[in-house]
């Protein structure tokens, strides 16, 4: 018989706006939920500076603050919260699974809330070298590259915290920021021995035979640079929908956004999607939070198979 002390009734992936709300009304509601998150840093409320619009704010916050409080409040209601990289899903029977980089969740609903921060391939040889040296997950390939050089491409805490991850494995890896100044330059990770940052550079090439050989940059003065290595770990950010993980399970449209309807319910019945991920028109934080809410009461009544979505569950 299966062991059902460890099945969750909402598995949450992603910990912005969206997946945090609908963590803190599943959980308000007594349903077993966990958020799995890839980094509290990686998102777009988290890379704002300032956020004023957000009602009940009195004075403006950063959005990394804003995240925190509302991730206190979700995990206040009983919400687990894990840090993790989501891989694949199966969602072919009544309990859905969600395989990440150390183990496999498993759930009866799954909201997904990635937001669309992803990108299509931009620098020359980005998209021919996929899977061939070229990555957009260092957790994930970092122990293919061992003892070898590699470059991560990026401006983020992320990046550096995804550099660390590499340091462990790489004989050297190389942090090529086109800025200046990194967001974060007081970071650990940054004096990790193993890890040379390269601040200014714009890579313009990646290029091989059959695997990635090395990478083509342009300095500050536009002067073009060559460096020899086995692998390309690119961070850049766009407003892509982040959806790699799906692998064709879940309905699509052309420009990756999972389709919903108004209830945030997708194509699977107990699947929903909330937030950016599914390419709402106007993206703002309280929308994005708006959706987590509906997805969540969405995931209750489906659990319940209530006729009527349940508002609150205060005394």
């Amino acid at each position: 018989m299966e062991d059902r002390s460890d099945i969750y009734d909402v598995l949450i992936i992603g910990g912005g706006p969206a997946g945090l709300t609908a963590s803190l009304y599943a959980s308000r509601s007594k349903l077993k939920a966990v958020i799995l998150d890839k980094s509290p840093t990686a998102g777009a409320l988290a890379y704002s500076h300032k956020i004023e619009n957000y009602p009940g704010l009195t004075s403006p916050v950063s959005g990394k603050e804003l995240l925190d409080t509302m991730k206190r409040q979700a995990i206040g209601f009983g919400a687990e919260y894990r840090e993790t990289q989501v891989v694949g899903l199966n969602l072919s029977g009544d309990i859905k699974e969600v395989f990440t980089m150390d183990k496999t969740y498993k759930g009866k609903t799954i909201i997904i809330a990635t937001g669309s921060m992803g990108r299509k391939p931009s620098i020359k040889g980005e998209g021919e070298f996929l899977g061939k040296g070229v990555s957009y997950c260092a957790i994930c390939d970092a122990a293919f590259f061992r003892g070898k050089t590699v470059c991560i491409i990026g401006n983020s805490e992320e990046t550096i915290k995804e550099a660390g991850v590499l340091a462990r494995f790489a004989e050297m890896v190389y942090l090529i920021s086109p800025a200046k100044k990194l967001n974060v330059d007081d970071h650990p990770g940054l004096k990790i021995p193993n890890i040379k940052v390269l601040l200014g550079y714009t890579v313009s090439a990646i290029e091989g035979k059959d695997v990635v050989e090395r990478i083509k940059m342009l300095d500050s003065d536009h002067k073009e640079v060559e460096l020899n290595l086995s692998g390309v770990f690119v961070y850049l950010h766009g407003n892509k929908p982040i959806t790699d993980f799906l692998a064709g399970t879940i309905e699509t449209g052309e420009d990756g956004c999972i389709q919903v309807n108004c209830m945030m319910e997708t194509s699977i019945p107990g699947v929903l999607a909330a937030g950016d991920v599914t390419c709402t028109e106007i993206r703002q934080v309280v929308v994005a939070a708006s959706q987590g809410c509906i997805a969540a009461l969405a995931a209750e009544k489906y659990l319940y198979k209530r006729t009527r979505y349940r508002m609150d569950w205060a005394k």
